[in-house]
């Protein structure tokens, strides 16, 4: 894999890392009352990543037998020009739908607000002990939830598809990829065990913070993905963007 490549996975990882299943649960159970339970956390992100994994193989072993069977189609003007409309389209749409998101201080931001608590009994007994397969399931449960809106995963596992890598470089990168997806939450984690008295507070800041901007940073997700779709059929195109030649 090239440099480029790489680095756009990582910033897709990056961004897939602001989800509710790979950041808003589990800052929820980090803010816990009490000492944080960091093996239950451990196993949820586990669960999430191996969740993200399994769906990633599945959909690029399907994803390359299609494309080779669609190559002749998807690599005509036509069909790239409606790729480069379609990205144009995502990336106009999320700039109108992060200005229409919920102020802060409005009712609908208020509401948004008031989630976590109606979520502290569901997330204290989670984190409350027991087996680990209930904390698996919700965390297959969450990952579940966002198959149809895990935009920069698809996006990455068509980059992956695209560049034809052997299985065994296919399953590392994609692993590689839902590592980086958590590594925001572990390092909360971490600070949580080490600093309690001074990653505490931020926390619960952050957990309103993303109450509050859900729709906001669905509107980046949509927007990034939309972005690099059109600079994919800008590049196979020829055409210039700002200034810069990607033919």
């Amino acid at each position: 894999m090239d440099i480029p490549l790489l680095l756009s996975l990582a910033a897709l990882a990056l961004v897939d890392s602001l989800s509710v299943g790979t950041l808003l649960v589990p800052v929820f159970f980090l803010i816990a009352p009490g000492s944080v339970r960091a093996g239950r956390v451990l196993l949820y992100l586990a669960a999430i990543a191996g969740f993200y994994v399994a769906v990633g193989i599945a959909l690029a072993s399907g994803a390359g037998w299609i494309a080779e069977v669609l190559a002749p189609v998807t690599d005509s003007e036509p069909v790239l020009w409606l790729q480069l409309v379609t990205g144009a389209a995502l990336l106009a749409g999320a700039l109108i739908f992060g200005r229409a998101a919920p102020k802060p201080g409005t009712p609908e931001a208020e509401a948004l607000l008031n989630r976590p608590s109606r979520l502290g009994r569901w997330r204290d007994t989670a984190m409350a002990g027991g087996g680990g397969g209930a904390l698996i399931g919700i965390a297959v449960a969450a990952g579940a939830l966002e198959l149809a809106t895990m935009l920069p995963y698809l996006a990455a596992i068509g980059m992956l598809t695209s560049a034809a890598l052997p299985l065994p470089q296919l399953v590392a990168a994609l692993a590689g990829y839902c590592l980086v997806m958590i590594v925001p939450a572990l390092a909360l984690l971490a600070g949580r065990v080490l600093l309690r008295g001074l990653v505490e507070p931020a926390l619960q800041r952050l957990a309103r913070w993303l109450q509050r901007n859900g729709p906001e940073n669905t509107a980046w997700i949509v927007g990034i993905v939309g972005f690099l779709l059109a600079r994919d059929a800008a590049g196979r195109l020829g055409i210039e963007v700002l200034g810069a030649s990607f033919g």
